[in-house]
């Protein structure tokens, strides 16, 4: 009969052991990833409830007609919008070739005072494409239309 309690002890230290390994593992990869997930975010929801300065995430929408404005050197400054709200950005950098008035984009940064200071600009990459983020941002406030085909 002791036999039979002492395998039965060693099977629940084995399963107690095993469930606080997956918890600690777990919390060790979440730790190790959350500099590495940017969240999405349209410029309306970014103007609702602005994120600190130090969070870095990504923003998304339709470059503002008439907004685009490079200076001498390599910093570009233009509005991204949903049609529910606009957001300045300024990117220091070369964009991509497919970058223009009234596409689509994604920027990463951060919003620090009342600008979105892009690390990385992404743009369209054929005529037809826009991020799923983008596309669902600008049907929410009314402004996506179908490409023509």
């Amino acid at each position: 009969m002791a036999l039979k309690s002492l395998k039965k002890q060693r099977r629940i230290q084995v399963v107690a052991l095993a469930a606080v390994a997956l918890i600690v593992s777990t919390g060790l990869i979440g730790y190790a990833m959350r500099d590495g997930i940017n969240f999405f975010r349209s410029p309306s929801q970014v103007m609702e409830a602005p994120p600190t300065e130090t969070e870095v995430f990504r923003i998304g929408g339709l470059v503002e007609e008439g907004t685009l404005v490079r200076d001498d050197g390599e910093t570009i400054r233009f509005s991204v919008t949903d049609g529910g709200a606009t957001v300045p950005v300024v990117f220091t950098g070369v964009l991509p070739d497919l970058f223009e008035e009234n596409q689509g984009m994604v920027g990463t940064g951060r919003y620090v005072e009342g600008v979105f200071q892009a690390s990385e600009i992404l743009a369209k990459h054929d005529e037809t494409y826009m991020p799923k983020e983008v596309v669902d941002a600008l049907k929410a406030q009314g402004m996506y239309q179908e490409p023509e085909t």
